[in-house]
């Protein structure tokens, strides 16, 4: 996933993108502390997934707020 590409989406689409993150952050944690986690990096990409969408929705905001001002 790609900051670009996250761009093009409305703030709606990004809320749901970081829903799903999140549910699959938690599916992660819970197969870590189970020692099921077959791929450990996985973690760490959902991570920067959830910033990333979370700088996008930031910069959305913001730009919203100056548009108003």
């Amino acid at each position: 996933m790609e900051a670009k590409d996250l761009r093009g989406k409305t703030p709606v689409e990004l809320k749901e993108e970081l829903l799903k993150l999140r549910r699959e952050q938690f599916n992660l944690r819970m197969q870590r502390a189970t020692g099921q986690m077959a791929r450990p990096d996985q973690f760490g990409k959902v991570r920067k997934d959830i910033a990333r969408v979370k700088t996008v929705l930031g910069e959305k905001s913001r730009d919203e707020a100056k548009g108003k001002a």
